[in-house]
């Protein structure tokens, strides 16, 4: 297991999710105080690669430098609000998630199967 190939491919798609929140930020914001910059971006973001963030961002410069200096800007202050507590909540989520997969299997495994569809707690009509 390859811990530290493991560590910086989870750095990029974590970037690009956080570049991901940027944009659906500016989107908003820009939705609320220049509608028609906001369709222009909406429809950039259609057509491009929103799910590599790095290569969103060189096309988004490549066509509109004030947007793409605005999402690096907006990217990067998420990433430092969150970056405090996303290992612990990272960790945690992925134990609680655990947790749940394996009692719905216990669940599933341990469920008594009876011939004819007979329910064991039901009373024998007897």
């Amino acid at each position: 297991m390859d811990l530290h190939r493991i560590a910086k491919d989870t750095g990029k798609v974590l970037a690009s999710y956080v570049t991901y929140q940027a944009l659906r930020t500016i989107l908003t914001q820009l939705s609320e105080t220049d509608p028609p910059v906001a369709f222009w971006l909406q429809q950039f973001s259609a057509n491009s690669n929103v799910q590599d963030g790095d290569v969103f961002i060189q096309e988004l410069l490549n066509a509109r430098q004030d947007l793409g200096f605005r999402l690096m800007t907006v990217r990067e202050h998420i990433a430092a609000e969150i970056a405090d507590y996303l290992p612990e909540m990272l960790q945690t989520g992925i134990q609680q998630s655990n947790l749940e997969h394996r009692c719905r299997h216990l669940e599933r495994i341990t469920q008594l199967s009876t011939p004819d569809g007979i329910d064991p707690d039901m009373p024998s009509p007897l």
